[in-house]
């Protein structure tokens, strides 16, 4: 007959056995990320390292609202990956509410996999590709990161620290800057905040597609201030396109050269993952800058 001790050693082991399991440290790169676009893809993957795995909804080569038929394919060539998902991660601005979200939901709910739960940044108007907006959403990437996984974040801020520093050595110089306060452009509205505030540039004028600021800013109507002002655009040096928005500025281009102004037009791009080798938010800002320099 087993002594009272021995069962007792007998149920302490049977209980480690079974609790340790789901205890143990997750796999890594066994928590997967939903993220609607590879702005929020870069910093997740970023920071989480070894520890996450991301995909990114839209592709980054193309602005969200062009994309209706690409991104269903997008989400069902993930689909093993998205049905069971640890986190949903949304910018939640206007092409995430009116396309990247609405098609994961449909997908999950179409398959009976349950409801997506999205965790979105705190201020959807705020950019991202300026170094200091990039920052803060690191930040708050890293906090959901930690807030889901709190065992690792120590590892998480390391990871964090490293990102941000690639950010901000990104600063123009005081020659640069110089260079640059003194270069005047014509540019696409998604860039003019980064053009403006971070690289310090002089915008004589900007131009969007015809849906945004109902159509009052089209590159026709700049156009029409080219022809009623010439003088304003006299030293334009770049004219300065948003690459997921499609060529625009073709005629702002030719407009300028019909007048003799000799203004080049150039390509940012907004999204990372878009050209080869541009595959972080720094390599983003990087590219851009290298442009005009």
């Amino acid at each position: 007959m087993r002594s009272i001790h021995s069962y007792g050693v007998l149920i302490l082991t049977l209980t480690i056995f079974l609790i340790s399991p789901a205890c143990a440290d997750a796999a890594p790169g066994s928590f997967k990320i939903v993220c609607t676009t590879s702005v929020l893809m870069d910093p997740a993957t970023s920071i989480g390292g070894d520890r996450v795995t991301a995909i990114s909804i839209a592709d980054p080569t193309l602005c969200p609202h062009l994309q209706s038929d690409i991104i269903p394919t997008r989400i069902q060539l993930n689909m093993d990956f998205i049905k069971d998902a640890n986190l949903f991660l949304a910018y939640n601005d206007s092409n995430d509410r009116r396309y990247n979200m609405p098609a994961v939901n449909d997908f999950m709910k179409a398959n009976n996999y349950g409801t997506a739960s999205w965790t979105t940044v705190s201020d959807s108007s705020r950019g991202w590709n300026t170094p200091a907006s990039a920052k803060l959403l690191a930040e708050e990437v890293k906090g959901w990161l930690v807030e889901r996984d709190p065992a690792n974040e120590t590892y998480y801020q390391q990871r964090y620290d490293e990102y941000v520093t690639n950010l901000d050595a990104l600063s123009p110089g005081e020659d640069e800057l110089k260079k640059l306060n003194q270069t005047k452009v014509v540019v696409m509205l998604w860039q003019k905040e980064p053009v403006e505030n971070w690289l310090g540039m002089n915008v004589v004028n900007f131009f969007a597609p015809e849906f945004a600021m109902n159509g009052t800013k089209t590159p026709a109507k700049v156009v029409d201030d080219i022809n009623a002002h010439p003088d304003k655009y006299a030293n334009v040096t770049y004219i300065i396109e948003n690459m997921q928005s499609g060529e625009l500025a073709k005629g702002i281009e030719e407009a300028l050269r019909d007048r003799g102004i000799e203004a080049k037009r150039v390509v940012f791009t907004n999204f990372p993952g878009s050209l080869p080798g541009v595959d972080t938010m720094a390599d983003v800002l990087e590219y851009n800058r290298q442009l005009v320099l």
